[in-house]
């Protein structure tokens, strides 16, 4: 077996013994690439991969990174392969395997930034209640004597807030509020009035 590879290797050209040395290494390291991102749990198929490569931060718009590096080559060299067997001339090759690693890399960045679009803050901007109406959770005290508390949906989920009130009565539980302001950083002010 050893002796065919050797005469196979033997028989090719020297372009085409460059496109099977691109394509075998980066394939390679593209298999490695997708194992380390499924290893590291964080189920992205182009995931945490540059491990070796500390802070692969890319430019501008992540054109130029060790992933969409290994992705180009790995493209390029298989349409090498394929254009040197199928008798294409060397210049349209290396066209074609030029286009293709481009191809791959702008599906790449495209996929990627609709990925992180995708991707959400969890912190909460209480300044996204505002207006909104919601129920008391727990009285809240007429005048700013005390704190209650409301439930409302900010930020896409359902959300338990404290909250005072101006009102001159108190606002018993399960009363609908709307929020008319925010008090400091973190305390919601409610009315029962909900115009």
């Amino acid at each position: 077996m050893i002796l065919d590879i050797q005469t196979w290797w033997q028989d090719l050209e020297g372009i085409q013994k460059i496109y099977w040395v691109i394509a075998l290494i980066f394939s390679a390291l593209f298999v490695t690439q997708i194992i380390l991102s499924f290893a590291s749990g964080d189920g992205d198929a182009m995931g945490d991969a540059d491990v070796s490569v500390d802070a692969d931060e890319g430019i501008g718009s992540q054109y130029f990174t060790f992933k969409n590096m290994v992705a180009f080559f790995t493209m390029f060299g298989w349409v090498g392969i394929a254009g040197t067997n199928a008798g294409w001339n060397p210049a349209v090759t290396m066209i074609a395997g030029i286009m293709a690693g481009v191809a791959v890399v702008a599906m790449l960045v495209f996929m990627l930034n609709k990925m992180m679009k995708l991707q959400q803050s969890g912190t909460l901007d209480i300044n996204n209640a505002l207006h909104q109406t919601g129920n008391t959770y727990l009285f809240i005290p007429a005048g700013r004597k005390g704190v209650g508390k409301v439930q409302l949906k900010v930020q896409g989920s359902v959300r338990e807030l404290d909250a005072m009130t101006d009102d001159d009565e108190d606002i018993p539980s399960g009363r609908p509020v709307k929020v008319t302001g925010i008090i400091g950083n973190d305390l919601l002010l409610v009315s029962k009035n909900l115009n």
